[in-house]
């Protein structure tokens, strides 16, 4: 058996839709990592760096001898547009010359690394493969975002999503169902619903906040949050749905840390969403949730 062409630093994440994705990074850990919620990349192994040239163009060669068939590719770790326009255009080049069936390009981004992009760059990233953006929205309240030293706002991030549509680059924005605690429930997700309507994402998806290593990080700048319960989160999420004003927007919420896994297009599927949700919010011994060992990030 053939080792695999990359040495990946460990953990290593990628969105769920990028199950079947050739992963190669291009940074180590993520750029900003201060949000007080986010346990991906804090350990020291983690610590930020971007590759070099040499150590990315030496994997992608391995991989391109070892998977020529590859078809996608997402570039990690947590923010690969921090990188500059001559760096990302080297390796998308260098991607399409190693695979000659790829067909597309992703990546996390944070808001404050496509402001430094203009929309005739992104649209040069475009037309060399980079097909779909995943953000972090986590929240669309401004209160909310400065409690977790999210480090954007709700401008900030309305403004990046709205540069990835007019540069022709599909956005999957992702909001963090619970992250306001039980006092700041409802403010969450009418705002995050605000934010989304504002951008008209591509994909709309749902986690549940959660700490597999503790709240005391978390709660240092928020000693008011109070933990949700799972009937809590139902009845905020269905607040976040029912003020969504989307027409071709895919909604997901099927990550492994959710109860309870929804699927459909907002436009069409919405008034199925909310029936699903009012039935496990009135009657929770008979819908089908996870059950908490099932659960994960």
């Amino acid at each position: 058996m053939h080792a695999f062409p990359i040495n990946y630093i460990e953990p290593v994440f990628r969105p769920p839709s990028e199950a079947n994705s050739l992963i190669l990074p291009v940074t180590n850990g993520c750029s900003w990592n201060k949000c007080t919620f986010c346990e991906m990349y804090t350990q020291d192994q983690k610590r930020f760096r971007a590759r070099k040239d040499a150590e990315i163009f030496a994997d992608i060669d391995r991989a391109g001898k070892a998977l020529p068939a590859t078809r996608r590719v997402f570039l990690a770790d947590g923010d690969a547009m921090v990188l500059s326009m001559r760096r990302l255009k080297s390796i998308m080049q260098k991607l399409h010359e190693a695979f000659p069936h790829l067909e597309r390009i992703s990546s996390y981004c944070l808001p404050r690394n496509i402001a430094k992009k203009t929309v005739s760059e992104l649209k040069e990233l475009a037309e060399l493969g980079l097909g779909i953006l995943y953000v972090g929205l986590e929240s669309g309240d401004d209160l909310v975002l400065n409690k977790v030293n999210k480090g954007e706002s709700f401008e900030s991030s309305v403004s990046a999503v709205k540069k990835i549509g007019e540069a022709g680059i599909r956005s999957s924005v992702m909001i963090l169902n619970g992250l306001g605690g039980q006092r700041y429930s409802e403010q969450h997700a009418r705002n995050s619903a605000r934010a989304v309507n504002a951008t008209q994402p591509d994909f709309v998806s749902t986690l549940i906040v959660s700490f597999p290593a503790g709240e005391t990080r978390f709660r240092a700048d928020f000693e008011d949050y109070m933990p949700m319960t799972q009937t809590q989160l139902f009845r905020e999420l269905r607040i976040f749905i029912d003020a969504l004003e989307l027409t071709e927007s895919q909604f997901r919420s099927d990550h492994a840390s959710n109860y309870l896994p929804l699927k459909g297009v907002l436009g069409q599927d919405k008034d199925r969403l909310l029936q699903q949700l009012d039935f496990a919010i009135n009657e929770p011994d008979k819908a089908l949730l996870r059950k908490e060992w099932e659960r994960g990030l």
